[in-house]
């Protein structure tokens, strides 16, 4: 019985490191699913921060009061850097006089008498999003067909794969990220002249941030591309899964759709990303250009040219 014993002690011992290593996974949110219950507080100085990043005034000037939904419910991953994005939404808009902010996770708001308050909603890294039943997709449809904006950050591209329209809308679907969020990548400032990209100055950038691969829903054909990954840079092209068809990896866009717009930014894994001077004037911009107050070109960008 004691020879069975020290046995079982001597498995147990021998799973012991594998057993620590998975709960430390699991407590540091490798796997992190679905929302909190509630969002945590920013500090002081993490607002301070962001309210000195932020622009001072509008990247032009708002035809009349403006109202944007800030949606941020995860049925998937959950970002950690949700609650520095909802604040740095709130402050865009209130410092620069933009636009305000209702923040909600509540699928109701998307019901039609709720949601046509708004003049645009932005989904702030949500994932896998259910809308179910076919009243709350008509509302959301009707909403940006009827000249109202779409705005998406980062993960707003993990939802609507059960619902190809929305999924073309936003222009397509996450399908990996061989650019991890721990590492800095080279973008390609594809529309240099362009109003939104005005932050950029012209110039290509490198960031620190998670990068996603787009599987592409006609993307080219209906938006027009502000960023892209540049894969002429030695390390973004010797990321650890990159393939080939990699070369055209849009990161930023807008497109009309019928009589609204969409503006997406691939940009928004990691909290500093919200205290970044020219990306906060890049998505201001975004964010105006959805709202209707920002005129831009919307041509589509058609095949990206061979490097």
């Amino acid at each position: 019985m004691n020879h069975l014993r020290l046995t079982a002690v001597q498995v147990f011992s021998a799973f012991m490191p594998a057993i620590v290593l998975c709960s430390l996974v699991i407590s540091t949110g490798a796997f992190a699913a679905g929302s909190p219950q509630r969002l945590r507080t920013l500090k002081p100085d993490e607002i301070r921060q962001i309210e000195q990043a932020v622009p001072d005034k509008p990247a032009a000037k708002p035809q009349k009061p403006r109202k944007i939904l800030v949606f941020w419910l995860c049925n998937g991953f959950y970002h950690e850097c949700i609650p520095v994005a909802n604040k740095a939404i709130e402050v865009l808009g209130r410092k620069t006089g933009a636009f305000d902010v209702v923040t909600s996770n509540d699928m109701s708001m998307f019901d039609a008498d709720k949601l046509n308050q708004f003049d645009a909603v932005l989904f702030n890294n949500t994932t896998k999003l259910e809308f179910k039943g076919p009243a709350r997709k008509k509302a959301l449809l009707d909403f940006v067909k009827n000249g109202k904006g779409i705005i998406g950050i980062h993960a707003a591209t993990d939802n609507f794969y059960d619902w190809p329209e929305a999924a073309e809308m936003m222009g397509g679907l996450f399908s990996g990220h061989p650019w991890t969020a721990d590492g800095i990548w080279a973008m390609k400032n594809a529309a240099p002249n362009h109003p939104i990209n005005a932050g950029f100055e012209g110039k290509d950038f490198k960031v620190k941030d998670e990068i996603y691969r787009t599987k592409q829903l006609n993307l080219r054909d209906n938006c027009h591309v502000l960023l892209r990954l540049d894969l002429t840079d030695e390390n973004t092209k010797s990321a650890s899964g990159v393939r080939e068809q990699d070369q055209d990896t849009p990161v930023s866009w807008i497109r009309k759709y019928e009589k609204g717009r969409v503006f997406y930014c691939g940009m928004g894994h990691n909290n500093e990303i919200f205290r970044h001077p020219a990306i906060l004037r890049h998505l201001l911009a975004g964010i105006q250009f959805a709202l209707g107050d920002l005129p831009a070109d919307t041509t589509p960008s058609g095949p990206m040219k061979k490097q």
